[in-house]
């Protein structure tokens, strides 16, 4: 699907602004501007990685959001689910980490 208004997409925007930082701005840069283009680079790849994102929403619980989910949890509503509730954590924790740091399951 390309979207509301088709090619360029959202992420081949992204990407494209990323690359010319990886790029062309580092390239013939050096120090903090040199620096700060890597970190605006790495932010960027980490928006595609998101915009790109099309796997279903982690199950909740039955819970509406993530807020929702903390509150129960720190309520000690959840105690009795600890397996379930585990393992509802750890997909919500590596579908985090594959967006904001990919490849760290093979780490």
């Amino acid at each position: 699907m390309t979207g509301l208004h088709n090619r360029p997409t959202a992420a081949e925007l992204v990407a494209a602004v990323a690359e010319f930082l990886e790029g062309d701005v580092r390239e013939h840069t050096t120090g903090a501007v040199n620096f700060h283009a890597r970190v605006a680079a790495n932010v960027l790849r980490t928006v595609e990685r998101e915009l790109l994102d099309d796997g279903a929403a982690p199950e909740l619980l039955g819970f509406p959001d993530e807020q929702a989910l903390a509150g129960a949890i720190r309520r000690g509503e959840l105690d009795e689910r600890g397996p379930e509730l585990l393992a509802a954590l750890r997909t919500l924790v590596l579908r985090r980490l594959a967006v904001s740091h990919p490849g760290y399951e093979r780490e």
